[in-house]
């Protein structure tokens, strides 16, 4: 990371700007502008153009900074510069701007470790992991560093401690020219004491490092006045850990819910891993906070928790983002500290393909959406700035997966699963639906499918921002097959409002608006033999000076109806100005 900057004395040399470095002709006065890029709390000064593309903006910052394009996010005045092809001046950027840059990290890091027998042992390690799981893997691979409390682990001479973050130890410690971290691990000394009638005997094993040959020390030292006649380095002798204090329960606010099995084999499996002393590991992913929650084996993730307090631009937010001004999330229409029901309302309204998800039911739904609820914890583990307090947030099904749609070229995936994601987005009017949060997977049979993750996005108060990455893979050019479009009819908005509020989310009118006429045009879209890709493009924009054809639809209604026009002669309004639109959208197809 770069040194901090201050502002007031800025040198031109400092400035980062390409055109320069280039040799172009410098820009005229008004198109050039000079912003502030805040990175993990520095701040550098970087000229552009108000006619450069985010994307261009991106890559300059790749070049100085070596920040990858694809982990780069980029916000500026509460809001994500997510449209790579849009212009500076499009977000409405000015001079001294401040643009806050959030990096997604790997979260695997290359562990090469050393025994002092000479073996050489390589993990793949989430950089949100402790030593402590670093051990416990040597541990199962090195019968010699069986015992944990045996074992010491040392990084360029330094013993590190178990609970040191591998994150951290990168950071410290990591040589730029190897993508690896090296540890050496030995046996540490054991103090042995026992009572000999009033004295102590005290016995200290040591592992030589060259060989496995035990060294025997005996030492008689006498007690007097209460007191032991030696000292010992507290630091080589196993000590219990501190008792945790932690606490975690769903939110049930309607008593005639009864969750399905599969939430609470989760519940109590998260609730396991934390019994034994396993803390959540925030996730170096995102922009907000994530914390995956690990079973009592410490072997595998059950569950992610993202609190409603950490979310983007809220108070207890760990990425640095600031507060929101206005209440208004990254994305148009979104607001601060409600992503968290939105997480839980996809996974309410994702109705299994066999007919509508019942209060109780717990069969998987049409898109695959994890089982999602709302739960209190308690936990020191999470982000406190100001003191532990318990957080409310979401809890998720962790899901077994081979990485992401990023990692993968889109031509490999299976028709029907882009379709059903499709489905979930345009019917959910997803904000942020990109490649990195549809997961890769593997059904009982072998065969590929997608995982939907990450919809505190979804249902925003209005259509200003949605995106769907999914347009531009090949699969969206194909019509639905007859199933899909069986399970489309059943769609019925009303209810959806109505099985929200039985699960405690009085939903927004603006998002209930948007659920409604969203759902509507995903029905009339397929009645006319619409494509997912052109039914989804009716709900983006083309460009962010260009409104969506839906957004188009929605203005004109508000222009034919007075204020006081009830919703449902508001709704009928949309429905005949959309009719004719989708009837010219599919002449046109013909």
């Amino acid at each position: 990371m770069s040194s901090g900057v201050v502002l007031s004395s800025i040198q031109s040399e400092h400035v980062l700007s390409s055109h320069c470095m280039s040799g172009n002709p410098v820009p005229p006065p008004d198109e050039s502008i000079l912003i502030y890029l805040s990175v993990s709390g520095s701040v550098m000064p970087m000229r552009v153009l108000k006619c450069d593309s985010i994307e261009s903006v991106k890559l300059r910052i790749q070049s100085y900074k070596g920040f990858v394009v694809k982990n780069q996010k980029l916000v500026c005045g509460g809001r994500e510069l997510a449209r790579s092809n849009s212009l500076v001046r499009d977000y409405g950027v000015t001079d001294g701007n401040v643009l806050h840059l959030v990096l997604r990290l790997s979260d695997l890091q290359v562990i090469k470790v050393k025994t002092t027998s000479g073996k050489q042992l390589t993990f793949n390690v989430e950089r949100g992991r402790d030593v402590g799981y670093v051990k416990q893997q040597i541990a199962k691979k090195e019968k010699e560093f069986d015992d944990l409390d045996e074992q010491e682990v040392v990084c360029e001479g330094e013993p590190l401690e178990d609970q040191r973050l591998i994150d951290d130890v990168c950071r410290y410690n990591n040589n730029n020219n190897d993508a690896a971290i090296h540890l050496l691990v030995r046996k540490s000394s054991k103090v042995r004491a026992r009572p000999v009638e009033k004295n102590f005997e005290l016995d200290i094993v040591v592992s030589r490092l060259n060989d496995r040959e035990n060294v025997r020390r005996q030492y008689d030292t006498s007690e007097e006045n209460g007191r032991r006649g030696y000292e010992v380095d507290r630091g080589i002798i196993p000590r219990k850990p501190p008792g945790r204090d932690f606490s975690l329960e769903p939110i049930i606010v309607n008593p005639k819910i009864e969750f399905p099995s599969a939430i609470w084999d989760m519940v109590n499996a998260t609730i396991d891993g934390l019994d034994v002393g396993l803390d959540p590991i925030r996730s170096m992913e995102g922009t907000g906070g994530a914390y995956f929650m690990q079973d009592s084996y410490g072997e595998r993730f059950v569950s992610v928790f993202k609190p409603i307090d950490e979310e983007p631009m809220a108070v207890n937010n760990p990425r640095g983002l600031p507060l929101s001004s206005d209440g208004e999330g990254l994305k148009k229409g979104t607001r601060v500290g409600e992503g968290a029901f939105r997480e839980v309302a996809a996974y309410i309204l994702d109705h299994p393909e066999s007919g509508r998800r019942s209060l109780f039911g717990g069969s998987k739904g049409f898109a695959g959406v994890p089982p999602t609820l709302m739960i209190k914890c308690l936990h020191y583990g999470f982000n406190h700035p100001e003191g532990v307090t318990n957080k409310i947030g979401s809890l998720q099904m962790f899901m077994e997966n081979n990485g992401s749609c990023e990692d993968m070229g889109p031509g490999s995936f299976p028709l029907k699963e882009v379709h059903k994601i499709s489905v979930l987005d345009i019917r959910m009017a997803n904000a942020d639906r990109h490649a990195g949060n549809i997961l890769l997977g593997k059904d009982q049979d072998g065969q590929t499918v997608l995982i939907p993750i990450d919809h505190g996005y979804c249902l925003p108060e209005s259509f200003e921002d949605c995106t769907f990455e999914w347009l531009y893979w090949p699969q969206a050019h194909q019509p639905y097959d007859s199933k899909t479009i069986d399970y489309i009819k059943s769609l019925d908005a009303e209810e959806d409002i109505a099985l929200l509020k039985f699960h405690g989310w009085d939903i927004p009118v603006e998002s209930a608006r948007t659920l409604r006429i969203s759902t509507m045009l995903l029905k009339k879209g397929v009645e006319r033999g619409l494509t997912p890709f052109s039914i989804g493009s009716i709900m983006c924009r083309e460009t962010l000076k260009k409104e969506s054809i839906i957004g188009e639809i929605v203005q004109e209604a508000q222009d034919s109806t007075l204020p006081v026009t009830s919703e449902a002669l508001f709704l009928e309004t949309v429905s005949h100005i959309m009719d004719r639109r989708l009837d010219e959208i599919a002449e046109l197809n013909c």
